[in-house]
């Protein structure tokens, strides 16, 4: 069994790869675009393409990890590696020469090798810090715990990097909107290095203890470095039935996600017209909220329900949200976007939003976990990093939608660099708001379908872990 201290010192990992999404989420369009001028389609393009990297070097990592030999384990030597170069990462990318800025060839390439950078050294850490969790523990629920700590971490610094950032680096000064001065973001970078370097060191050595527990693990067969070997591990993943309809709902369900938060900070800004400070309080609050709510009910509703219904209920709440706040202001029927109540209904709609999107990612994450259980009746091996990184496959996959499709949807509606809230023509307003829409809610709709096929409930997992173990009392 794992402690709470145990599972926080775990959990803080997350906060490395929400250093990550907060920086692409929040401000790495909105940085490019608005404030350097470079076009929403190749500013898009090039973060779409750094996903594709992502996506391919995830399940790489992974299946690395899982052949590792070593007298750190399996995943230590990989979390190691990673610490001082993902930090510095954060730096280079907010913080372009004045000559690569006056370039926009250059300043194209500059945004493409350092989302190359970060990108591949948070994989290195996150993956193997991931594909832990299931080592940590094999209780049904207690997995849910632990990767709830980890969640949780991401989830709250995700939405608290950010919004710090928005208070302490981007305020409103002499009626300035702060997010718009290219000087303030290599600042940004420093607190992303800062706050990832100090959760990875802790992260890893809090896990320390685990090391035996990632030694110990049949060792895949076929050489450890061919690339064939690395495809036949991932391959040997999709094996699994269960886990390819995980990885499809996921996919899915993903694509809406990137739509999202590719277009926050710009709906926001736009859209709804919040200064930095109503756009760090919308963002920050109802997330630290939901996190709250999440880990209060996450025991009870687990007793309660099995892992795929509550990922099902998840969705569902996810796809009701997305049916009124939108339609509402588009139709006419709110108020002008300084009124307390439009303020107060985004709030409510983040709530919601981020109590189903935790709780659902939460699920799914040890839904994974105990696959690997299965996988290895089935097959002998524990391939934990190599069935994680094929989900992170699919996740980065699919958000490359994300960036892709706002950059172009942000030149199709003529948003362009330079134009300030309230400035905006009304149809370009307009044209952000059903971009949105447009963007979530097919996906959402497809992904509530294909997680109507999961089923692992906690007697099917006793029973797998019951026969792995009767398989090992009769070998030995």
């Amino acid at each position: 069994m794992t402690g709470p201290g145990s599972r926080l010192l775990y959990g803080v990992g997350g906060i490395v790869y929400a250093a990550k999404e907060a920086a692409y989420t929040a401000f790495v369009l909105l940085f490019y675009t608005q404030v350097l001028g470079l076009s929403g389609t190749v500013t898009g393009t090039i973060i779409a393409t750094s996903l594709v990297w992502d996506s391919i070097s995830d399940p790489l990592v992974g299946s690395l990890s899982d052949r590792l030999r070593s007298r750190w384990g399996r995943r230590f030597p990989f979390m190691v590696f990673s610490i001082l170069p993902l930090g510095l990462g954060f730096i280079g990318l907010f913080a372009p020469p004045a000559a690569v800025v006056a370039d926009h060839a250059l300043l194209a390439g500059w945004l493409l090798f350092w989302s190359l950078w970060v990108r591949t050294f948070v994989t290195t850490f996150a993956i193997p810090h991931l594909a832990l969790s299931a080592e940590i523990t094999r209780d049904y629920h207690e997995r849910s715990q632990v990767l709830g700590a980890r969640l949780a971490c991401m989830f709250l610094f995700a939405v608290l990097l950010p919004a710090a950032g928005l208070l302490l680096i981007f305020p409103t000064v002499n009626g300035g909107d702060g997010r718009f001065d290219a000087a303030n973001y290599p600042w940004y970078g420093v607190l992303s290095c800062a706050v990832a370097w100090t959760a990875a060191i802790a992260c890893t050595l809090g896990a320390r203890r685990y090391i035996r527990s990632s030694r110990d693990a049949p060792e895949p067969p076929g050489d450890n470095a061919s690339p064939a070997a690395l495809v036949r591990d991932l391959l040997r993943t999709l094996g699994n039935k269960t886990f390819r309809i995980v990885i499809a709902y996921e996919f899915a369900c993903m694509v809406a996600y990137g739509t999202i938060v590719s277009l926050n900070m710009l709906v926001w800004t736009y859209f709804w017209e919040f200064s930095p400070e109503e756009s760090s309080i919308v963002l920050s609050l109802p997330s630290l909220l939901a996190i709250v709510l999440v880990m209060a009910s996450l025991k009870s509703l687990s007793r309660r329900f099995p892992k795929h219904r509550l990922i099902q209920l998840s969705l569902v709440g996810m796809f009701l949200n997305c049916l009124w706040l939108y339609p509402l202001k588009l139709a006419g029927l709110l108020p002008d976007n300084d009124h307390t109540l439009v303020f107060a209904l985004n709030f409510l709609f983040m709530l919601v939003f981020m109590y189903c999107f935790l709780l659902r990612s939460i699920c799914t994450q040890s839904v994974v976990a105990d696959l690997t259980d299965e996988h290895e009746l089935a097959c002998g091996l524990r391939q934990e990093a190599s069935f994680f990184s094929m989900t992170n496959l699919m996740n980065k996959t699919a958000t490359v939608i994300g960036p892709f499709y706002g950059g172009l949807a942000l030149d199709a509606i003529g948003l362009h660099a330079g134009m300030l809230p309230g400035q905006v023509p009304a149809a370009t307003v307009e044209g952000l708001g059903y971009a949105l829409g447009l963007g979530v809610l097919p996906p959402l709709l497809v992904s509530l379908v294909l997680s109507l096929k999961i089923s692992m409930s906690e007697d099917k997992v006793r029973a797998i872990q019951r026969a792995i173990g009767q398989r090992a009392a009769d070998s030995a």
